[in-house]
């Protein structure tokens, strides 16, 4: 049950603020690129190092102040549409934390960042996985999702804990506590108190909230 190793040096990063949508190390995150801005950013991005760091804003006002903690991607996949706009694939590398954000003349906003080393060999007890993937079944069942659970059984834990935290219903303050939690065992106790949580809901609105 390793966490977090030590922070790397410094790194300017290009950043897109999203709210609901986040990225973790080793998923992947499909992206439709149609504001110019952005645009700009995948340009830019293509004819450096392909990189492009996700974070949420912690409000939807044009400018708001950023979570400090996202996730850096690579993008894979690229479509060039003849208007401007890519269909991208960002692959998860690292989570990062902003220091600061930085003065910039382009129309995209930038960071200076640590990049966070996960231990990407990480892995639960026998009993936080039993425990995690029998809440999940409660889960699934009360919500009516279909799962192929001999698929799932066959997921490393670094694989099954991240996916579901990055697919899972539940609201962007809540993700983002997934996103922040320090090591693999807290992100997947997290996610058992999320699941515990929603499925004890009597309202069917579908929100999810740590609130």
């Amino acid at each position: 049950m390793t966490g977090v190793g030590g922070a790397a040096s410094k790194v300017r990063l290009s950043i897109f603020p999203l709210p609901g949508a986040l990225l973790f190390p080793g998923l992947q995150l499909p992206l439709h690129i149609f504001e110019p801005r952005y645009q700009a950013m995948v340009s830019d991005s293509l004819v450096r190092d392909r990189r492009i760091a996700m974070i949420q804003p912690q409000t939807s006002v044009e400018g708001a102040p950023l979570f400090s903690i996202g996730c850096v991607g690579k993008i894979g996949e690229v479509e060039a549409m003849e208007d401007g706009r890519y269909n991208v694939v960002l692959e998860g590398i690292s989570r990062f934390r902003i220091l600061r954000e930085l003065v910039v003349t382009t129309p995209f906003r930038q960071v200076e960042a640590e990049l966070l080393h996960d231990d990407a060999g990480a892995s639960l007890s026998a009993v936080e996985r039993a425990s995690f993937e029998r809440e999940a079944r409660r889960f699934a069942d009360a919500q009516g999702y279909s799962v192929d659970w001999d698929s799932v059984g066959r997921l490393d834990d670094v694989s099954l804990i991240n996916g579901v935290s990055q697919i899972a219903p539940f609201d962007a303050a809540a993700k983002q506590a997934l996103l922040e939690a320090s090591d693999l065992a807290t992100r997947c106790e997290l996610l058992v108190q999320l699941m515990q949580f929603f499925g004890r809901r009597d309202s069917d609105d579908g929100a999810v909230t740590l609130q």
